[in-house]
Parts: C-alpha cells; sequence; structure tokens
C-alpha cells in the first residue's frame, strides 16, 4: 500500500521524500516499480478503466459508479470503483449550493400542498411535479421548465425559453400531457411562482383536469425530486460546459434529458436503474398479473 500511495503521487512529491515520511526504502520501491512496469497487461482492467470514463457523466459518487460497474459485469466493490475512477482521472463532483430563484410573491391564487412530500408514488402518471431553473449562456440567460413522473423520476416534459414567462411551464405541462395521456385526476406538484399561479397556467390544469399542488412557501425540500434533477443536470453536463449561444445550451440540454438521462442513468431510488428501464419492468410486471 505504501509503495501504491508513493506511485500514485510520484508527480506531486519528489520520491526520495515521500520514502522518506512513509519509512519506505528507495531501493525497495524502484524494486517494485520495476515489477510493476514488467507486469503483463490485464485486458479486463483496461476494459473497467474504460468503462469507468464512459459512464463518468452518470457517475457524481463512486457509490453509483460502483452499481454501474456491476451492471456491466464487474464484481467490484465500492472502494475498487473509486480507486478506478481515481486511475481512469475521473473526479467525484460536488454539489453547489441551493439558490432560491422563486418569486412567490404574488397575488395570485395558489394550491394546497396535496403532495405533502409523498415522493414514493406506486404508479406512473398519478403524480408530476415541476419547476423552472436558468443556465448561463454568453448570450444570456436561459430558463428550463421541466415536469417528472414521481413514480418513474422520469423527465417526461421540458420546454426552454430565454424569458420566465407563464408560457414557458404551460408549455412543458403540454409536452407530458401529450406525450403521456394521463388520465384526470393527475396531481402536478410545483412551487408557488407565479408562472404556475398564472391564469393560463391555471386553466390549463382544469382543462385536463389535474389537481394543482403547491409546496409551501420558500420551501425548496417540498419539491425535492425535481430539485435533485436539476442538481444532477448542473453538476453532469451544464458545469462542464462554456455555452456560446442559448441554441447551443438548448440541444445540448435536450441531449442529456432524452438521450442520458432517461434512458441510461442509474437512479438509487429505482434500485440503480434507469427511469425508462424501471418503467419498462413495471410494465412486463402489469402484462405478467
Amino acid at each position: 500500500m505504501k509503495y501504491s500511495f508513493i506511485t500514485q503521487h510520484k508527480n506531486t512529491f519528489p520520491v526520495r521524500l515521500m520514502c522518506q515520511v512513509l519509512g519506505v526504502d528507495r531501493s525497495c520501491y524502484y524494486h517494485y516499480r520495476r515489477q510493476m512496469d514488467t507486469r503483463p497487461p490485464d485486458p479486463e482492467h483496461e476494459e473497467m478503466l474504460e468503462w469507468v470514463q464512459r459512464v463518468d457523466d452518470a457517475s457524481d459518487r463512486s457509490r453509483r459508479m460502483k452499481r454501474a460497474l456491476n451492471c456491466l459485469g464487474y464484481p467490484v466493490s465500492r472502494n475498487k470503483a473509486r480507486n478506478l475512477m481515481r486511475e481512469a482521472g475521473v473526479q467525484v463532483r460536488h454539489r453547489k449550493k441551493f439558490k432560491v430563484t422563486t418569486n412567490s410573491n404574488h397575488k395570485q391564487p395558489v394550491y394546497d400542498n396535496l403532495l405533502q412530500r409523498q415522493f414514493d408514488v406506486p404508479q406512473p402518471d398519478q403524480v408530476y411535479a415541476a419547476d423552472v431553473t436558468y443556465v448561463w449562456t454568453q448570450e444570456g440567460w436561459l430558463y428550463l421548465a421541466v415536469v417528472i413522473d414521481l413514480c418513474l423520476r422520469k423527465v417526461v416534459g421540458w420546454s426552454m425559453s430565454p424569458r420566465m414567462k407563464s408560457q414557458l411551464v404551460c408549455d412543458a405541462l403540454k409536452m407530458a400531457a401529450w406525450q403521456r395521456r394521463p388520465k384526470a385526476g393527475l396531481i402536478h406538484h410545483s412551487d408557488r411562482g407565479s408562472q404556475y399561479a398564472s391564469k393560463a397556467f391555471r386553466k390549463l390544469l382544469r382543462i385536463n383536469g389535474f389537481q394543482g399542488s403547491m409546496s409551501r412557501k420558500g420551501d425548496c425540500w417540498d419539491n425535492a425530486v425535481v430539485e435533485s434533477f436539476f442538481g444532477s443536470l448542473k453538476q453532469e453536463r451544464v458545469q462542464w460546459r462554456n455555452y456560446q449561444t442559448r441554441y447551443e445550451a438548448q440541444q445540448d440540454i435536450l441531449q442529456y434529458i432524452s438521450s442520458w438521462y432517461n434512458p441510461y442513468r442509474l437512479h438509487s431510488t429505482l434500485n440503480y436503474v434507469s427511469p425508462n428501464d424501471y418503467e419498462k419492468r413495471l410494465l412486463e410486471t402489469k402484462h405478467a398479473a
């Protein structure tokens, strides 16, 4: 272990100093290095390193990386996954602090909190959660509204615009309703933002027969699932980009949602399967019953 530690940090500290601090003889260390250099290549190890880099977008923690590798057929431990991440040059990504963006200082009517943080929903298209966030580009802010099915943890509707108007959230819900065809009675939960309390959005809920639900004032935890999605989006994609235009940001976010998050990203809440795979399992179980 001491030799391995020196090898990993040989570019940070002189070998002589590291050997002295750890009480390791330099001749023994160099003998260890010669053995490592002549060791035959391990194809499986190299293949795991390649997979670590390929699933990096979904692996902000070593636990998720461990699960991803296990699903790929590599029975590694969490510590092994962490070492592979280090060797592959993949770093753990940390969350940024939450920033309140909701303007609830309006005179529009608000809905009661029907959800009450009951995020575990047994069936799809029963409860949707929605919110708005923003992304910086060299052209200015781009606003993103999403609708998430709480059962599937799947993004079922989204909309992007340079302005945070009621049309933004209406378009996201219209997309979800058009794609999913949910029945009347569905609960739509959001914060108390003026866009969700607007006349246009309340009319849209009424036309579809949906029930409105809103978080308590200033309590982001009442809508934790959507906040978690925004955190994942920004940690795994946005904060690693420098968008020159809003169009560039739109295309990248669209690719993240439709080509990565829904079909491939592993969720601990879903027993480490993707939203699409989880929905597929639910359908198979329903048909088998």
